[in-house]
C-alpha cells in the first residue's frame, strides 16, 4: 500500500530546506552498451569507475521514499543493464506517496516487448529515449554502437506496454549540436507519431576540446547580447557600425566617424556596467549572428511541430541567462552514485573535464557522505550538506561565465577551496543554472 505522506511541496516548505530530499537521482550503473561521442564516459580520461548499485545500497535510500516527488534511476550508465532495475522500481513505488513518479533515460537498444511490459508492471511511470537524429547514418555517428532501428523497436515495445497502464509516459531527449539542430523538428514529428508525449532538448556540454565547436549555444550571456544589440542598432541609425571597433580603437589618430564608433562602444560598456553585466567585446563583435538567427528559426519550427503532434516540448536557452537558478537544489534533489556516494547535483556528481565558453574546467565530485556509513536522511541533514544548500540558495557566488577574468585559478582547477567572493561552494563556473541544459527531473 502506498504511503499517504505529504511531500515538502504540498506542505508549503522550501524543498531544499526540508528534513529530507524530495527528488532522488540514483545512478544504478555506470556500465553502458554504446560509445556516444558527447558522453563524459568517452572523454574523462578513465576517471569514472564502472560498477552497479547493490541491493543493500539501494535499501539505504528507503527512508526518503515516503517523502519523494520523483525518483530518477539513471546517471552516466545505461539503466537497462542493471538486472535488478524492476525490483528497485517496485520497492520504491510501494513506499512513495500517491502522485510521485519513477522514471529514467535510456538509449533504448535493450528494450523489447517483455522488458517494456516488466518495467510498466513494476511501476515505472515515465521513460525518456535518446533521439538526436532520425537519419540512420547520423544516428550511428552520434550514438556509436546504436541503430535507429533499435529506437524504432523500443517505441513499438513501449507503445504495447502502455496498453497495460494508460498513464505511462514516453518521451525523448535530444542533444542539440550544430551538426544535428536542423533535424530537431523531424525528430519531434517522428517521435510524436510513435507515442512520445514529451521531449527534452538540451544543449551540448563539451567534455572534449574537439567538441567545443559543436556546441550550438551562444558564448555571450543573454544580458550582454541585449545590451550589445541595443547599442548596435542605436549606432546604426546614425550610420555608425560598432562592429568596426577593433579596426579603429588602437589608432593614434581617428577620423570623426571612428571617434563615433569609440564613443558608442564606451556608452555600451557604461550601460552594461550600470546593470552589472560584463561584456566580452571580442565575443560580441565576432558573434555569428546568421547562425543564431537560423537556430531561432529551427526552434520556432520545433515549437510548431510539437504543437501539431501534441508533444510537450522543453527547450533550452540559446544563451546563458544572467539570473541563475539551480533547479537541483531548489527542488530538493540529491544525487547518488552506484557506490553509495551522495552528491548535490549533476555538475558535481563525477570527476571530469569540460569546456566552459571554450575554456577548460576541471571538476571533482563533491561528496557529503556514503550510504554504507549512514542512510540518505542522515547525510541530507548533515551540517555540511545543509550549509551547502543554504549557500547555493543565496546565489552570492560569482558568475564565472560573465567575467572578463574567467576562468581564473580560483575555479579552473579541480582542487577548489574558495572562489573570488570567498564562498565555499564550487558553483561559479556551473552552467546548469543558466538554462542551457535539460534533463529528466
Amino acid at each position: 500500500m502506498r504511503d499517504s505522506i505529504v511531500t515538502s511541496a504540498t506542505a508549503g516548505q522550501a524543498p531544499a530546506l526540508a528534513g529530507y530530499p524530495s527528488r532522488l537521482f540514483v545512478e544504478v550503473t555506470t556500465k553502458c552498451n554504446l560509445r556516444c561521442g558527447m558522453c563524459v564516459r568517452q572523454n574523462n580520461g578513465g576517471a569514472i569507475r564502472e560498477g552497479s548499485m547493490t541491493s543493500g545500497t539501494f535499501e539505504a535510500l528507503a527512508p526518503a521514499f515516503r517523502h519523494l516527488d520523483a525518483l530518477v534511476l539513471n546517471g552516466i550508465g545505461e539503466s537497462l543493464l542493471h538486472p535488478q532495475l524492476e525490483a528497485f522500481i517496485r520497492r520504491a513505488k510501494a513506499r512513495m506517496p500517491e502522485g510521485a513518479w519513477v522514471g529514467f533515460q535510456t538509449n533504448g537498444m535493450l528494450l523489447n516487448g517483455s522488458r517494456a511490459a516488466s518495467l510498466v508492471d513494476a511501476g515505472l511511470d515515465r521513460i525518456c529515449l535518446s533521439l538526436d537524429s532520425v537519419s540512420c547514418e547520423s544516428f550511428r555517428s552520434i550514438r556509436r554502437g546504436g541503430e535507429m532501428s533499435g529506437v524504432e523497436s523500443a517505441f513499438s515495445a513501449l507503445g504495447q506496454a502502455r496498453e497495460r497502464r494508460s498513464d505511462f509516459r514516453i518521451g525523448i531527449e535530444f542533444v542539440l549540436m550544430r551538426d544535428n539542430i536542423r533535424q530537431l523538428p523531424a525528430a519531434l514529428r517522428w517521435a510524436g507519431r510513435r507515442g512520445a508525449s514529451f521531449a527534452l532538448v538540451t544543449q551540448l556540454l563539451p567534455y572534449d576540446k574537439g567538441m567545443v565547436s559543436g556546441a550550438a549555444y551562444d558564448t555571450n550571456t543573454a544580458g550582454a547580447i541585449a545590451v550589445f544589440e541595443y547599442w548596435k542598432e542605436k549606432a546604426g541609425r546614425e550610420g555608425v557600425d560598432v562592429r568596426r571597433y577593433f579596426d579603429v580603437f588602437m589608432k593614434f589618430t581617428k577620423t570623426p566617424e571612428e571617434q563615433k564608433i569609440i564613443g558608442f562602444v564606451e556608452l555600451m560598456k557604461n550601460d552594461a556596467a550600470s546593470r552589472g553585466i560584463a561584456l566580452h567585446l571580442e565575443r560580441l563583435l565576432l558573434r555569428d549572428e546568421g547562425w543564431f538567427e537560423e537556430m531561432e528559426e529551427v526552434l520556432e519550427e520545433a515549437r510548431q511541430t510539437a504543437r501539431e503532434e501534441g508533444v510537450e516540448l522543453t527547450l533550452p536557452e540559446t544563451a546563458p541567462r544572467n539570473s541563475r537558478r539551480c533547479d537541483f537544489v531548489e527542488t530538493g534533489g540529491a544525487f547518488v552514485s552506484w557506490d553509495g556516494d551522495v552528491h548535490p547535483c549533476y555538475f558535481l556528481w563525477h570527476g571530469y573535464q569540460c569546456y566552459v565558453g571554450g575554456l577548460e574546467k576541471q571538476v571533482k565530485p563533491w561528496v557529503f557522505g556514503n550510504l554504507s556509513d549512514e542512510d540518505i536522511i542522515g547525510i541530507w541533514n548533515s551540517p555540511s550538506y545543509r550549509a551547502f544548500r543554504e549557500t547555493v540558495l543565496r546565489y552570492h557566488f560569482p558568475f564565472c561565465f560573465d567575467c572578463n577574468f574567467a576562468l581564473c585559478d580560483y575555479v579552473q582547477g579541480g582542487d577548489f577551496e574558495q572562489d573570488c567572493h570567498i564562498q565555499s561552494v564550487p558553483c561559479g563556473a556551473c552552467l546548469w543554472c543558466t538554462g542551457l541544459f535539460r534533463c529528466l527531473q
